[in-house]
């Protein structure tokens, strides 16, 4: 369907020649409107906000099509909000193809692609925050909110609430399955836009859905439906652990699609599987199996989800998070369980999550029924074989002992399954939360900020005890931003009654985006910025205001309890000391003391901090002081189950580095520092912007990743970044060679010019002269680096911090930087490890 052809012409279009002419074109993709659709269509054009709480599978991407037909027929501006990014890249690039690239644009936060087109797809705390710095000012003509549910979440909400509130000039098109009642939203909504609101819903599911209890094995579960023709089947699991190894069992067990093999050989030619998960997750796909979790690099959640649209897999074990409207074409969903752990307790689900992961099931146009199955507890499925197998012998089952739920299980039964069906979402209550960005994002506004605070909150939050604990929040941080530096106060009030704005030597792009991140400012001014770790000891306390990635801090305690073990042992204690020291160590936490002493100090002053405390540790730090890759980080700590949360995190920093730390407080070298994540972040995964590269349709549109180069830029472009990258390769040769670990050097390489022989001679041969190999600061500075640049290729020599002082030993290497830009990634070639005048 191309929408750009079928505009009617003229410039005063009404809503039937709009109507006429987006029928026309989904009837000639042979689409024939239902009567749900139809309904909302027509209040959409006839400018009527919409609610559409209609199943899974009835056509809601459809309305939202003709939503954005309407608006830009009429030269407005519309946005469409999701919950996460993988939802918004997908209806980005299917909405390039209806209206065009030059049509649609796109913003997440990480990306932001053609951001000033007609047609925008963001994440929803992106149009919040729109909403907050210019309110009624914006360009927003018409919001399309996907999976409006959203808007219970206790710490996201806010971004659903918010837009409400301050985009009265905006038409709404709210969209989810499992809303539940919405008269009230309905109500709030005329009153705030003076437009009518029309809820659709009660519309009959395309493809009715068939549910049933399974007490056999989950692998026999999943063979008997496979075996029924009822799959492409979505295993839902309780956690991303228990996806993969459910998928890496399949595999023993037989369940291997042959019928598409060759198809999947020909869809994954040319794919770059890295090392680690991805080699397993090739190994799966080959056979027709996937895992789908937010644990995975964004390449390969949608490299599965371009393969499972194409029917090319038969099982996919995942989370939940094809829940959240990915669209993955499956016939039968299976719950592994019907319990979870939402980050404090082990529940069950409840109503509102179990049909929002049910609903995935049965393909409207290819499926007739759709199947949702629950897979009984290990238990009863125990308990069952026993009943089948001494079902004649009822002396024998009597004595056989029954198996109970383990302790502390959370269980359930086939009548827990029975109520969910019959259950109906529950009553949605908005959750609204003052964080600092809110603040600052309301201080750009031409009006008085608290006056503009008072009038969101009042709007957006019935409760008069909740409206009075919120607005005393947000003047406590108000306060602490004024005695921060980061907010003064005007001499005189301004015509439109603004007050206070943002301190003039902040940066353009600033923005405290943690909880914390107002106490980040205050710690870094206890920071030296001519001692030699400072760049660093920043990074630090950056780290210390994000959220902890509890996998890989526990994955770093683990290593370090590993290597005390080895300690201790050598040293001779006995099992209860080791023990006794050992509940003493912990994953790395530089800064703590004086994060901690820094936090209790500004808490006092300012006593919402103490909600959140300071947590100190080192993920972007240890990375960098280790010199380690991204893939040898991954595989140094065996986190190649959570490659994308790792992502996710170095993400983070970077940006909070790039948004929190002033200008003024930046160094050279932390300069360098920043750069390198940002290039270790765009080398990982570059997924989104290399699928953006390939719509040569978008010539000469504007593209960029934040401070970080466009998506066609190679890996030498950015000559800073690929300067360090250059320099910390080297470092952690040297590293390797101070602790003397051959193997690791050798590895580096595979079949270079330095085999393991040659690098244990040469350090035989070192060591014959020096005691050690310095790797302190000092050991890593640019005078101990010489890059001789010959066209289009580097000699680099990487000297060593003997303990002489000598240098007179070094590590030379060649980079070929045509090479690197053809890999994607730096190619270093070993030359030698020698003396000088050797």
């Amino acid at each position: 369907m191309n929408l750009t052809e079928q505009l009617p012409a003229g410039e005063h279009l009404d809503a039937d020649a709009l109507y006429e002419s987006f029928v026309t074109a989904a009837s000639a993709d042979g689409i024939s409107l239902y009567p749900h659709q139809d309904e909302a269509i027509i209040d959409i054009l006839t400018g009527a906000n919409a609610i559409i709480t209609t199943p899974t599978g009835s056509g809601k991407s459809l309305i939202a099509v003709a939503a954005h037909f309407a608006s830009l027929a009429a030269g407005g501006r519309s946005y469409y909000t999701a919950p996460i990014k993988a939802l918004v890249s997908e209806k980005f690039f299917a909405l390039c193809a209806i209206f065009g690239a030059h049509n649609v644009g796109m913003v997440t936060g990480d990306a932001a692609v053609n951001a000033e087109a007609p047609i925008i797809c963001c994440t929803a705390e992106i149009l919040a925050n729109i909403a907050l710095r210019e309110g009624r000012a914006a360009r927003v003509d018409q919001v399309i909110m996907d999976e409006f549910h959203f808007i219970a979440d206790r710490d996201r909400g806010w971004a659903w609430q918010v837009p409400l509130v301050e985009l009265p000039q905006a038409q709404f098109v709210i969209m989810s399955a499992t809303l539940g009642d919405v008269t009230e939203l309905a109500r709030s909504l005329e009153q705030r836009t003076g437009r009518p609101s029309s809820v659709i819903g009660g519309a009959t599911r395309p493809v009715p859905l068939m549910y049933s209890w399974a007490v056999t094995p989950i692998h026999e579960t999943i063979q008997n439906l496979i075996a029924a023709q009822q799959a492409p089947v979505y295993v839902v699991h309780a956690t991303q652990g228990g996806a993969v190894d459910q998928a890496q069992a399949l595999l023993s067990s037989g369940i291997v699609d042959r019928r598409h093999r060759k198809e999947l050989v020909e869809a994954l030619r040319g794919f770059r599987f890295a090392g680690g998960f991805g080699k397993t997750l090739s190994t799966l796909l080959h056979a027709g199996v996937a895992v789908h979790h937010a644990g995975m690099l964004p390449r390969y959640r949608r490299l599965v989800e371009t393969l499972a649209q194409r029917g090319l897999l038969t099982v996919i074990c995942g989370t939940d998070t094809l829940g959240v409207g990915i669209n993955v074409p499956i016939r039968t969903v299976l719950f592994a369980a019907l319990s979870k752990f939402d980050g404090r307790r082990s529940r069950l689900l409840r109503s509102r999550e179990f049909h929002q992961i049910a609903g995935r099931a049965g393909r409207p146009g290819f499926d007739s029924v759709g199947y949702v199955v629950a897979q009984a507890p290990d238990h009863e499925v125990e308990n069952t074989r026993i009943l089948v197998k001494f079902a004649d012998d009822a002396k024998k089952l009597k004595s056989v002992r029954r198996k109970k739920p383990p302790e502390g299980f959370v269980n359930y039964t086939e009548a827990s399954f029975t109520k969910l069906i019959e259950s109906t979402p529950e009553l949605l209550r908005a959750r609204m939360r003052v964080t600092h960005a809110m603040l600052l994002n309301l201080l750009q506004r031409e009006e008085d900020t608290a006056a503009a605070f008072v009038h969101l909150i009042d709007a957006g939050e019935p409760d008069p005890t909740t409206r009075r604990r919120l607005i005393g929040r947000a003047a406590a941080m108000g306060r602490s931003l004024i005695a921060a530096g980061v907010v003064v106060r005007l001499p005189e009030p301004t015509a439109t009654g603004r007050r206070y704005q943002l301190a003039v030597e902040l940066q353009n792009n600033f923005a405290l985006n943690q909880p914390l991140s107002a106490l980040a400012l205050a710690a870094m001014d206890e920071l030296d910025a001519e001692a030699p770790g400072y760049a660093l000891d920043v990074v630090s306390v950056i780290e210390s205001t994000l959220e902890d990635p509890m996998v890989i801090l526990l994955a770093q305690r683990f290593k370090a309890r590993g290597e005390a073990v080895a300690e201790l042992k050598a040293d001779g204690y006995d099992f209860e000391t080791r023990t006794e020291i050992l509940e003493e160590v912990s994953w790395p936490r530089p800064l703590a003391e004086m994060l901690e002493q820094v936090h209790l100090r500004e808490s006092a002053a300012h006593p919402w901090l103490s909600e959140t405390p300071i947590s100190p540790k080192s993920i972007v730090r240890d990375q960098f002081e280790r010199a380690m890759t991204f893939g040898e980080y991954v595989g140094f700590y065996k986190l190649q189950r959570s490659e994308g949360l790792l992502l996710r995190y170095l993400s983070d920093a970077y940006r909070a580095l790039r948004q929190t730390v002033p200008e003024a407080a930046r160094t050279e070298e932390l300069g360098d520092l920043i750069e390198w994540l940002g290039e270790v972040t765009r080398l990982t995964d570059s997924s989104l912007l290399d699928e953006w590269a390939s719509l040569t349709s978008l010539a000469g549109t504007a593209s960029e990743l934040g401070e970080a180069p466009p998506p066609n830029k190679t890996v030498t472009g950015n000559a800073r970044a690929f300067r360090v990258l250059v320099r910390n390769a080297m470092f952690r040769r040297v590293e390797l060679a101070a602790a003397d670990d051959v193997d690791a050097l050798a590895a580096l390489e595979p079949g270079g010019a330095m085999t393991r022989g040659d690098w244990d001679e040469a350090l035989g041969q070192y060591w014959d002269e020096h005691d050690r190999i310095g790797t302190d600061a000092d050991a890593r500075g640019p005078q101990f680096l010489v890059i001789e640049e010959e066209s289009r290729t580097w000699q680099v020599r990487q000297l060593i911090a003997d303990p002489a002082g000598n240098r007179d030993w070094s590590i030379t290497a060649r980079i070929d930087l045509d090479e690197c830009d053809g890999a994607g990634e730096l190619v270093v070639h070993t030359l030698d490890f020698a003396r000088l005048d050797g």
